[in-house]
Parts: C-alpha cells; structure tokens; sequence
C-alpha cells in the first residue's frame, strides 16, 4: 500500500487517551512528512510543567490536540507495571518444567525478541507520525488490520486483567484467614473469593480505571513496583529459612510430596524435616522437559507482554522522541527480566519439583500463618490490583477504535466500557478453571500477534520501498520474526492442545 492509500489526515489520528482527537485539525498542524518520515523532535521551547497535565490550559498542539507531560522516570514506572503482573508467580514452576539453563535461554531470548519488536513499532510509529496501535494497522492493512490489531489488545489485556483478578481471588480469602488466625475456611461471605474479587474491582480498580490519562497512574505503578520488589527480597530469604524437604505439616503433605516418615527427625531453622527417599529431591535440574514443559514458553512470553502499553505510553511522554522511548523500553524489559530470573530461581530452589503454578499457594503448605508471607501476599495483592488500570487503558482504546473512531471524548461512554470491561472479567475470574489456563491459552494465541506478527507486518507494510526495498536486510528480518510468531503461536497451542487431550492439561491445571 503505498501512502497516499490512506488520507493524511487519518494517518494523523494519534493515540489520544481514549479516542480523543480535533476533528477540525488544519493541515498546517500537521507533521512534514517530507520522504515519508516524521520529524520526532516537536519544538525547543523547555516544558516547566510537572508530569501531571494543568487542566484546560492552552497549549500549542503538536500533531495531536494532546501534548505529552509524563517525565522519564515515571514512564518507566508505568512501562515496568504493564510488563510485570501474576507472570512472575509462574516462572518459578516454569523454571521446574524446564531447567535452570533452558529457562534462562529462553527468557534471555523473549527478553530480546520483545526489545526488538518495540523497536520495530516506534520505528513504525516514527514513519507516519501515528503512535496508536489500531492506527499502524490501519496504516498498513486498512480496515482488517485495524480490527485485527484491536481484537488482539483486547484479548491479550482481558486475559491478564484475568490472571491478576485471579490472583486477587484465590489470595485474599487466605489473607484474612491468616489475619482471623483460622485453621480452616469458613463459609462466611468474606471468606469467599468471588465476593472479594468483586469487591476490590468496584472499590479500587474502577475508581483508578476512570483515570482521564494514563500518566495520573505513574504514581500508582512505583508504589506496585516496590510491592513487587519486597517479593523478590521474601522469596531470597525463604530460600534459606524454608528446608528441604519441606517441613512436616500433619498431615498436610500426607499423599502430595510422596516422602517417607522415619522415626527420628531432623531439625533445621526450627521446623521438622521429613526425610525423602529420592536423593535428588533437592537437587536443581539443569535440563528438563515433560509435558508441562509446553506451558513454559507461553508463559514466559505472556510475562513480558507490554507492547499494547508502549504507544500509550509513548503518547504521553514529555519531548518524546523513539530514542527516548526505546531506552524506556529497554530500561524496563531489563528490570523485569532480572527480577523475573532471581525471582523463578529462588523460588524454584527452595521448592524444586514441589513448586505450584501459582508460587504463593506453595509457601502456604509450609506455613499458612507465617507473618513474612502475609505480608508478601498482601504486596502482591496491591501489586497486581494496580496493574490492572494500566492494562485496562488500551482495552478501551481497542474498542473506541472499533466501534466510536472520531467521537468527541465522552464521560458517559468512558464509565459505561469501564464497568462492562470490569463486569465480564470478573465473570470469566469466577469461572476460570485455573491461573495456568489462562496463561497458557492466552499467551499461545493473542501474545505472539502482539510481540511478533503485527510489529514485523506493519514494519514491512508502512516502510517506504524507496528507502528500504522489500528484500532489504531489515525487511527480511522483519519477515523472519514473524514467521517465528507464526511458528511458535501453531507450536504452542499443539503442545498445549495434546497435552489436555492425553490429561496432562487437566492435572496441570490443578496445580
């Protein structure tokens, strides 16, 4: 498609917070796109105002009615919350499925691979001066492409606001549990997590999601960031206070941990040591693979997921340019990428092949009312409650994009596709069989379109052939990736299809 295919002035529609644009934008407005590249750098004159926009206050527009007020800092803030979420709780059992080295290997690669379809979407964006995700498909594939694009973010972001109102779910009933110092659970209504999860997303997630701007949460995303690292410190310290084998519980264990009872018991940091008759109960793998191995890499992928964030993000950035907002991309991946392996490799080592898809379940078994791990629950808790805004932003874009594209921005319209979003969530929360499930299926299919496919299309589509010709170096790295999205997105769900339909999906699940 060559670029006179779309009006300029659609190719101008930014991403506005929630599909707000100028219908009466001039041409003069618009960017020069003089050899079909946009000039990034705006204009000289320092911005004084804080990240946090000034009311109605009139400013010269750039391309867009929108002028970006989001500092550095807090862009990575935001950027890093998107990324991180419950899929740090799966890659302890990940690590278990696969190895130390192979799990390294291909979180290494993820990581990489992730960075590098940023690249390619702010490269994208930088052509035609469109920073919407919807918009670049629109740019490259017209109407199809948009709606693929939109169903994609909508898929991807539904299925992590998913697992993180699941975590919600199955964590705070044993929360309270811990804090009412019960052996078991009650029947009482604040006991059950279908009632809390709704409770938490119209009490603290609604509020946060009716947000006007993605840069009011900047705040918000340190504070789930710090959450997120006081995890990573607990899980380090269990690591050498929890023994192994793990501690006898009565009968807790009984039937689970297939250990041999022997009449005289070890001691170590207090607890009582049961005694296994496997002798590498304790020791790592370097190299595994077993049937929940297919679960592994569309697990990893689905944790490193932030591509639908990055335009918004970018958006709002102050003197934005791609250089900046690639070294808030890389900034980010990187520190999620470390705190991802400490966190799988600590957790892994202090559980081995005892781990849970869900790594806080597994803690519970060894000592349901240790005050180190509430509060660990509790910060995870907050962590993932505050995630779910962010991810929720590009949702609604995705659908102001399909159904109210060149609407004025409306509050009405803006609470009704936030609680119906809340609603159906909540509703596939309740009756979702298992966190793994929802990792698994979503990261096979909605996840490689999103890091791999749409980013490498686009590219090659919107890239004028007079600057790069389609057998190019870069087009036909662009074309490699997404074959490899092809490539793992039919791999994936065949591994994962097979594994269900041979029962190893199902008792996978009910980890």
């Amino acid at each position: 498609m060559d670029t006179t295919d779309v009006p300029l002035q659609a190719e101008m529609v930014e991403l506005v917070p929630n599909g707000k644009h100028t219908a009466t934008l001039s041409t003069s407005a618009l960017p020069s796109l003089a050899g079909d590249r946009f000039e990034e750098n705006q204009t000289g004159v320092a911005e004084m105002e804080e990240f946090l926009p000034h009311g109605a206050e009139k400013k010269q527009t750039h391309f867009t009615d929108f002028e970006g007020k989001t500092s550095f800092g807090m862009s990575v803030f935001n950027l890093s919350n998107a990324i991180m979420g419950s899929g740090i709780l799966g890659l302890a059992y990940a690590m278990a499925n696969t190895g130390i080295i192979l799990f390294l290997f291909l979180l290494t690669a993820v990581a990489l691979l992730s960075s590098y379809s940023i690249h390619l979407l702010l490269k994208s964006s930088g052509i035609v001066g469109i920073r919407a995700y919807e918009q670049l498909g629109y740019r490259a594939f017209g109407t199809p492409g948009k709606l693929a694009a939109a169903i994609a973010i909508t898929l991807q972001n539904i299925g992590a606001m998913s697992s993180y109102l699941y975590i919600v779910k199955s964590e705070v009933p044993l929360v309270i549990q811990t804090f009412l110092n019960l052996e078991e659970k009650t029947t009482d209504w604040y006991m059950n997590g279908n009632y809390l999860v709704i409770l938490v997303s119209v009490t603290v997630i609604l509020p946060l999601a009716l947000m006007k701007q993605l840069g009011y949460l900047g705040y918000a995303s340190g504070f789930s960031l710090s959450c997120m690292v006081f995890f990573l410190i607990s899980v380090i310290y269990k690591k050498f206070q929890i023994p192994c084998p793990l501690p006898e519980e009565e009968g807790n264990l009984t039937g689970i941990l297939n250990i041999t009872y022997v009449s005289t018991s070890d001691y170590q940091n207090g607890y009582t040591v049961l005694q296994a008759p496997e002798q590498d109960t304790c020791s790592p793998s370097f190299f595994t693979l077993n049937s929940q191995t297919a679960y592994t890499i569309p697990i990893m992928a689905f944790a490193f997921v932030c591509h639908p964030e990055v335009l918004p993000i970018y958006t709002e950035l102050k003197d934005p340019s791609k250089k900046k907002m690639q070294c808030i991309s890389n900034i980010s991946i990187a520190v999620m990428y470390l705190m991802y392996f400490l966190a799988a490799l600590f957790g892994y080592l202090t559980f081995y092949g005892r781990v849970e898809s869900e790594l806080l379940h597994t803690y519970n078994k060894v000592d349901p009312f240790d005050v180190l791990i509430l509060c660990v629950r509790v910060a995870v808790l907050t962590a993932v409650t505050l995630t779910v805004p962010i991810v929720l932003f590009p949702v609604r874009r995705a659908i102001q994009q399909m159904l109210f594209q060149g609407k004025d921005f409306s509050w009405i319209r803006h609470v009704i596709i936030a609680v119906v979003l809340l609603t159906f969530i909540n509703l596939l929360v309740i009756f979702a069989p298992s966190i793994l499930g929802i990792f698994g299926l979503i990261g096979a299919t909605s996840a490689p379109c999103l890091i791999f496919i749409f980013p490498a299309i686009f590219y090659i589509r919107i890239m004028p052939k007079d600057k790069e010709p389609l057998r190019s170096t870069p087009k036909i790295l662009a074309a490699c990736f997404a074959l490899l999205g092809v490539v793992f997105m039919i791999m994936s769900l065949s591994f994962i299809i097979i594994d269900w339909a041979t029962g190893g999906g199902k008792s996978g699940g009910s980890h």
